[in-house]
């Protein structure tokens, strides 16, 4: 094969993107450490920089934890702080690691690394079963919308990998998970510190008859996992070169964020209502007949219709909710508590505007998933449902349905800093 085929063959692999969530000390850096390792992802400079700096801290063997928790006070205190985000590919599919940290302190940042996941591995330490952080890391995912968790029993090695204490685990964590709203959800044992299950079959669990958990990642199904019955194209940029060669070509460009979008097909430009019908998709590589969520195309029209940035292209028949009011559950990401009538920045799609709070509802017990209607301040970390007013319409799905238009963020004006992250319910 040719090395541009090469290249392109790369480039039109899946990707799958998942993060790691769980307990602090269930072993997630260990094991994307020994993901790595495994399938030979680590270049040499690494491993030499891992097994110093392991031999510097007195470790008995090489601590592959250390490939993902780069800042010093993680590497100090042993534990992950901020998102680490690593980058590896087999010959099946591309994946996008997002190590996020354990602490009920780093709450935003496993949001952060959680909120774009195609899958989220939760793991589970098998001597001590279910924790608080389990539970929360769980709620948090099914709340995000991750449409693939897998439960990967670890630490089985301290139980003499034992199948006794992995069906009871796995038939305790089967009746907590029915309350959650993801529909897939897998159960592995594994053992990250001496790589059982993870790359390589586990020769001391010949019990376990399921996929190992690289297999596991390579082969789950994420082609649907995008909403592609919504049509929905936010507009970021209105293409008018003006050239020789172009002379009257005016095209709309963005990513598309559900649905499939055909030549031909009849459509409608939000807010103004006007319709007409898709003349031409074009991309890099030429037309296309059709193009589907998350491609980035541009839209040329029939007609000549008044677009914009912020505007949305969608189906006549098939349009999101145009609202001023909005409520959603957030996440508060800032130092700054959240001022219960304070005026702030939106950020969606491609649209911005701004907003003001106008009701908490409640604020969400991080500890029992329980909601507390008595105190209603949100400060960091801190998940809540609130409703706000918007200064013009935005056009939002629930975020349940389209994790792209049912997201947003909130701005401080002041500071120009992010404060919050949104989920239309």
């Amino acid at each position: 094969m040719s090395k541009g085929k090469e290249a392109n063959s790369y480039l039109d692999m899946d990707l799958l993107r998942f993060t790691t969530a769980g307990s602090v000390d269930d072993g997630k850096s260990t094991l994307i450490g020994r993901m790595l390792y495994d399938s030979k992802s680590i270049f040499e400079d690494q491993m030499e920089a891992i097994e110093k700096a392991s031999e510097k801290k007195g470790d008995e063997r090489v601590n592959l934890a250390l490939l993902t928790d780069g800042l010093r006070a993680e590497r100090e205190q042993g534990i992950t702080i901020d998102v680490a985000y690593r980058y590896f590919a087999t010959p099946k599919r591309k994946f996008i690691i997002a190590d996020t940290p354990g602490h009920i302190q780093y709450t935003r940042n496993m949001i952060t690394g959680a909120s774009t996941a195609n899958l989220a591995i939760i793991l589970v330490d098998a001597r001590h079963g279910i924790l608080e952080q389990t539970a929360r890391h769980s709620f948090i995912a099914s709340m995000l919308g991750i449409p693939h968790i897998i439960y990967c029993i670890n630490k089985m090695d301290l139980v003499d990998y034992s199948e006794e204490v992995y069906e009871n685990l796995k038939e305790e964590l089967e009746h907590f998970s029915s309350k959650l709203t993801t529909k897939d959800i897998r159960f592995i044992p594994i053992s990250a510190l001496f790589g059982d299950n993870v790359v390589n079959r586990s020769k001391k669990m010949d019990w376990y008859e399921g996929g190992t958990l690289l297999y596991t990642l390579e082969n789950v199904h994420i082609a649907s996992d995008h909403n592609h019955i919504d049509c929905r194209f936010p507009v970021q940029n209105v293409i008018r070169p003006q050239s020789a060669e172009y002379p009257d070509y005016r095209g709309f460009a963005g990513r598309i964020a559900g649905g499939v979008f055909r030549k031909g097909d009849e459509i409608m430009a939000l807010p103004s209502g006007f319709t007409s019908k898709i003349k031409a998709i074009d991309t890099m590589d030429g037309e296309l007949e059709e193009a589907f969520a998350p491609m980035s195309v541009t839209i040329r029209l029939e007609d000549e219709i008044d677009i914009s940035r912020g505007d949305m292209i969608v189906r006549v028949n098939n349009k999101p909710d145009v609202t001023q009011d909005i409520e959603a559950m957030v996440c508060w990401l800032s130092n700054t508590p959240l001022n219960p009538n304070g005026k702030y920045a939106v950020k969606h799609t491609s649209n911005d505007v701004r907003c003001m709070i106008k009701e908490i509802n409640y604020k969400l017990d991080i500890n029992t998933l329980h909601r507390n209607l008595d105190d209603r301040s949100v400060n960091m970390n801190d998940i809540a449902r609130i409703k706000i007013r918007t200064t013009k319409p935005l056009f939002v799905d629930k975020y349940s349905r389209n994790r792209n238009t049912g997201s947003f963020v909130l701005i401080d004006e002041a500071t120009n800093n992010t404060v919050a992250a949104c989920m239309v319910i």
